[in-house]
């Protein structure tokens, strides 16, 4: 039986690519370009990869969720988690009865045989709670059953699916029988969904659902609610909560899609800033889970799978602990050709062996795998658990490329090639890590390929990429790693101002020599910059840029020279000077998901009156626009924006405030600008 399953998310998708920037498109592929430079920067760290890192989704109306023949291909793909009991479906399902009103419900598809699926594959699941048409009575008594009479340790529950797509916001696809569908009344309620299901068993991890940071509806406000979903959320639910949930779907073409994995650095920033803003103290123990992904085009061929390993890699460097794929099995949709290969337009990674209603098209027998679940035992071969990413970037857009850096002190280098008419040549360079003379073993999955090739061949440094294809290699170090420093500890900052701040850190444990100094690096892209050195665990960086994003790592270095690991990665931002000659204040209202109203108000808090000014800022993502504007000239060049009087304002007296206002758009994550610059001046932010 085919069931699809119902998304708001692919409204958002379908807004963001009607309204989508002028000079955003993302890139064509033409000739045979020049070869690819391919920067893998081993002191550059980031995060590291958790033991739930690969997962999937299963659904109650999936006859096969239990056979042996699906967890086993689930487990030889390396997934730890699934989730259960499939997406909207869990908002309409009961599990004592195991019924859901309205839906399908296949046989053999109960919560016991769930779990024993789970177990046969060697994952652990992730569970949601019925918010939509369910009570915090029925899901404690859910935890109750899973976790105290079976003894199944299921530690991950989710309060509800997608609940901002209940009406709340205009379109409604998930079923909430609560007569205040509100962001705020979802949020009361996750805290009596906490309450009662931690009273059973204190130590599972409750998770509350956000949206994707800009995709719908992100940055609306409706009704009552004191702003936006994520933040109406946070704001009451913060302190009950362990995770958030999120999901995406990128949509638009193939080429869209694998562009927009670009996104999902700047999504994940966002998303920890709300953290930090709205979720109470301690904000950062709240993990991040996306449990939803999957693509418009190409869902079964090779742009899936490009867009499964980009954006999985993407988001665990980006240090979310589980990314889930929509889904195992679904049912064959409208089939076309997609790069050469039979796209049968189903959300499954594994084929359902269904058939078009009329028959003539049917779909490979019964748990044939697609190329998304080839991806996902790519994944499987890069990225193990304990890996630690490291930064890794290119010069070319249509060449994309991860690494991780394991335990053993080996390499794996992921490299994906978007463009599906040519193969691209690769340089690659390293940093911080030296690749032996032996030929690393290599795997790669061609586009219309049935398994993964693998190989020992060829050099560390130089590699032809097949069109649309993936490939991983792992590479041992050129002599000893023993007896080096451990990495230093995670790194946190203080004293954070427009131009300086202050980084500590755990010290690192000595190897073979005692430490003689700590490295303070900063990445800037797949390059590290050396900030500074010191003998101590605590170092105060000079000289930034008022308004800009940071990240850096901390190394150990011995008296006899080794070098330990990086540390984790900490990110921090700039903001404004605390005093200036003028103050900005920048606002951003009545958003509607993909746009804005935006307003700039400047003060001259100087001595002398300005005749004439300019006002300038850079956006801090490249898919943020002013579409037009009103009280000034607006001009904007790449990310800079440009703003300079009429001839009615270009006066401000000593005291004196002038306003303008534009209308902002964006395709992306919004993240707004914080410093602004008035005639060559920074100015405070108001």
């Amino acid at each position: 039986m085919q069931i699809k399953k119902r998304r708001g998310s692919l409204l958002a998708s379908l807004v963001l690519a009607a309204t989508a920037l002028s000079g955003l498109n993302p890139p064509t592929a033409g000739a045979a370009p020049d070869p690819v430079t391919v920067t893998v920067n081993a002191r550059a760290a980031m995060a590291t990869v958790p033991d739930t890192a690969l997962g999937v989704n299963h659904a109650i109306w999936d006859q096969h969720l239990g056979s042996a023949e699906t967890s086993d291909l689930l487990r030889d793909a390396g997934v730890r988690m699934m989730r259960y009991p499939g997406g909207s479906y869990a908002d309409i399902y009961h599990w004592r009865d195991h019924t859901a009103p309205g839906g399908y419900v296949a046989p053999g598809t109960d919560f016991d045989t769930f779990m024993a699926a789970v177990r046969r594959a060697g994952a652990e699941p992730m569970i949601i709670a019925n918010y939509g048409t369910g009570t915090p009575a029925e899901a404690a008594d859910w935890v109750r059953y899973a976790n105290v009479t079976k003894g199944y340790g299921a530690r991950y529950w989710t309060v509800g699916n997608e609940n901002y797509g209940n009406g709340h916001y205009g379109s409604a696809w998930e079923a909430d029988d609560h007569p205040d569908k509100s962001a705020t009344q979802y949020a009361r309620l996750v805290v009596e969904y906490a309450d009662a299901m931690k009273a059973v068993d204190p130590s599972i991890k409750v998770g509350a659902v956000l949206t994707m940071p800009g995709n719908w509806p992100d940055g609306i406000t409706a009704g009552s609610d004191p702003g936006p979903w994520n933040q109406t959320v946070l704001s009451i639910a913060g302190p009950k909560i362990d995770f958030v949930d999120v999901h995406w779907y990128p949509g638009g073409t193939a080429a869209e899609s694998l562009a927009r994995v670009n996104h999902i650095p700047d999504a994940t920033y966002l998303l920890r800033q709300q953290l930090s803003r709205y979720a109470g103290a301690n904000a950062d123990r709240i993990g991040i889970s996306f449990t939803e992904l999957n693509v418009d085009a190409g869902r079964n061929t090779q742009p899936a799978a490009l867009f499964l390993a980009d954006a999985y890699s993407t988001l665990l460097a980006n240090g979310v602990f589980t990314a889930h794929w929509w889904n195992v099995h679904n049912g064959i949709g409208a089939v076309s050709q997609v790069a050469g290969q039979t796209d049968y337009n189903d959300f499954g990674m594994l084929s359902s062996g269904t058939c078009t209603e009329d028959g003539a098209v049917c779909e490979p027998p019964l748990n044939t795998p697609f190329a998304p679940y080839h991806a996902l035992s790519m994944m499987k071969l890069f990225a193990t658990p304990g890996d630690q990413f490291v930064r890794a970037g290119t010069d070319e857009p249509l060449v994309t490329a991860h690494a991780v850096r394991r335990g053993n002190g080996d390499l794996a280098v992921l490299l994906v090639n978007k463009d599906p008419d040519n193969a691209h040549q690769v340089a690659i360079d390293y940093a911080g890590f030296t690749p032996s003379a032996a030929a690393p073993t290599v795997a790669t999955l061609s586009n219309g390929a049935t398994g993964i090739a693998t190989s020992q061949s060829g050099s560390a440094t130089s590699r032809t990429l097949p069109a649309y294809s993936l490939t991983t290699l792992v590479l041992h170090p050129s002599g000893a790693t023993a007896g080096a420093p451990t990495a230093p500890g995670q790194p946190t900052a203080s004293g954070v101002t427009d131009r300086a701040a202050t980084i500590t850190w755990p010290a690192a444990t000595p190897g073979r020599s005692p430490i003689a100094k700590y490295e303070v690096h900063r990445q800037n892209g797949a390059v590290s910059e050396q900030l500074g050195e010191t003998t101590t665990t605590s170092f105060t960086v000079g000289n930034l840029v008022p308004g800009s994003r940071y990240t850096v790592n901390m190394l150990a270095r011995d008296s006899a020279g080794r070098v330990s690991w990086a540390s984790p990665p900490l990110t921090f931002a700039t903001g404004s000077p605390t005093e200036s000659t003028c103050t900005v204040r920048f606002t951003a209202a009545n958003d509607w998901g993909n746009g804005y109203i935006g307003g700039v108000e400047i003060t001259n808090t100087g001595t002398r009156p300005l005749t004439g000014w300019t006002l300038t800022w850079t956006w801090p993502t490249g898919w943020q626009q002013v579409s037009s504007g009103w009280s000034a000239t607006w001009e904007q060049d790449g990310t800079a924006v440009k703003v300079t009087p009429t001839d009615d304002n270009r006066q401000i007296a000593v005291g004196g405030t002038v306003s303008a206002g534009f209308v902002g758009a964006y395709s992306g994550p919004n993240v707004l600008p914080t410093a602004f610059t008035l005639n060559g001046v920074v100015c405070a932010t108001g």
